[in-house]
């Protein structure tokens, strides 16, 4: 059941425009001063008396609204009839049609990174890891992108590719509810808690989700933001809420320009270090707590830059049961940053899903850490995460990614273009080169490997083991 939550900004008024079609206007009236609505009405009646191949009015109509929105020049603008509303509703609040499976794509294959907890690819069968082939029967590199969506109810073939076994399942397509919050404890009490969507009960989870990190002991947390594309803004201020008790969340401004603080009066400290992940699809509501978190001193954000969509939409409600959503107010950070277009710069970047993880928790707290998996898969402390450690097997030489590597021994990773050359630059200033030439390291698909052997002469603290019945691989820096 919904509970009624809004956007916050929404505006108390109801922009409703009615047209009334009036009689074609004579040449002498038309000379007349008419107001903007005679003017819609009278080439309404024009292109339904006229136009050679007749017109549909509901089609006028629509086309004049898309048009009138349209004309803002602001690609968040939109206006829904009653059937794209309510779909609309459902992607904010992560309810889809699908299998419930999260995909990867790489520039050569199409991978399931992470399978939703009671899902139907989960009865089926389906496991993190698999490599899809084809989607009946088309090879994944033919089909358009959309295949596995489709009515509840319908079924799909997938032939997937399990450790180097083939392997055709049939799954039937159902109703999915993501929940936006999980979190788990990582180590020595360190919270990891992945927050995927802003939807409107998102705050009540998070509750639900911190009560029992503070319940199991926590002692820190990495709150991850990648890939949130936003959501209601009342539950980012909720959830705000949880870490700050009080203080200056954002600025608000509308079209008066003048900036309104948006403040936090009866929060609560989280009293805890928190670490937040970012990257490019960081945006909106998730840019809103990142900001507020940031620079109220809360957390450290490490990852890439933000998306940069400092705008809020509001939801209004139409007189036939549409709705018009549309940019009422800007934002800005505590700060009084406007990143529109922009985004937000963390304070520690790291490119790379994995190195960025192993970064947070080591911020975090977590000195003994752990990686195992295979190019596709990854999990840290033997806790599953999103992610892989990027192996690659050429003869008796195991590869590892660079920027995996590189993140264990906290070193900072460069590229020589010129030399051709992987640079892993250690605490102490010291830089270790891993050449292609020499087979040290090795480049593809616009990433690269550091071979595990010459790595561990330079960075003695790493061990690692390889199971090649399994074809897995084991990371660890103590």
């Amino acid at each position: 059941m919904k509970s009624g939550k809004v956007m916050t900004a929404l505006l108390s008024g109801c922009l409703a425009l009615t047209l009334v079609l009036a009689p074609v206007a004579s040449a002498a009236e038309s000379a007349k001063a008419v107001s903007n609505e005679d003017l819609i009405n009278e080439v309404m009646q024009y292109l339904e008396n006229y136009n050679l191949s007749g017109v549909d009015k509901d089609t006028l109509i629509r086309g004049a609204i898309d048009g009138m929105v349209n004309t803002l020049d602001d690609p968040y603008s939109q206006y829904f009839d009653a059937n794209e509303a309510a779909d609309f509703s459902h992607q904010v609040d992560l309810e889809f049609v699908g299998i419930g499976v999260k995909l990867q794509y790489t520039t050569t294959e199409l991978y399931i990174e992470e399978v939703i907890a009671g899902s139907p690819a989960e009865k089926a069968g389906l496991k993190r890891g698999d490599v899809i082939l084809k989607v009946d029967g088309v090879p994944v590199e033919e089909t358009e992108g959309d295949e596995l969506s489709g009515a509840s109810g319908t079924k799909v073939t997938l032939l997937i590719q399990r450790d180097g076994v083939s392997k055709s399942i049939r799954v039937t397509r159902g109703e999915i509810a993501s929940t936006a919050v999980t979190g788990q404890i990582i180590g020595p009490k360190i919270a990891y808690v992945s927050l995927s969507g802003f939807t409107q009960t998102a705050d009540e989870e998070f509750a639900q989700v911190l009560k029992k990190m503070r319940t199991a002991g926590m002692k820190s947390m990495v709150l991850d933001l990648r890939d949130n594309v936003g959501g209601y803004m009342d539950s980012a201020y909720n959830i705000a809420s949880m870490f700050m008790d009080k203080g200056i969340m954002m600025y608000t401004s509308d079209q008066t320009g003048k900036l309104i603080p948006v403040t936090i009066t009866n929060g609560s400290k989280i009293g805890v270090p928190v670490v937040i992940l970012t990257n490019a699809y960081t945006a909106s509501a998730s840019e809103a707590l990142t900001g507020a978190l940031r620079d109220n001193k809360i957390a450290t954000v490490v990852g890439t830059r933000s998306f940069g969509k400092a705008r809020i939409q509001s939801l209004l409600p139409m007189s036939n049961g549409d709705m018009l959503k549309l940019t009422t107010q800007k934002y800005l950070t505590p700060t009084k940053e406007d990143f529109n277009h922009i985004g937000l710069t963390p304070t520690i970047e790291v490119q790379g899903k994995t190195a960025q993880l192993i970064t947070a928790l080591k911020i975090a707290g977590l000195s003994t850490i752990e990686a195992s998996g295979d190019n596709h898969i990854l999990d840290i402390n033997g806790v599953p995460l999103a992610g892989n450690v990027g192996l690659i097997k050429q003869g008796n030489t195991i590869y590892a990614s660079a920027r995996v590597l590189s993140a264990l021994v906290e070193g900072e990773l460069a590229w020589d273009a010129k030399n051709k050359k992987v640079v892993v630059t250690n605490v102490a200033g010291v830089a270790s080169g891993f050449t292609i030439a020499s087979k040290a390291a090795l480049s593809k698909d616009g990433e690269t490997y550091i071979d595990l052997n010459a790595f561990k002469q330079k960075f003695p603290a790493l061990a690692w083991s390889y199971n090649a019945a399994q074809n897995k691989l084991k990371l660890s820096v103590k």
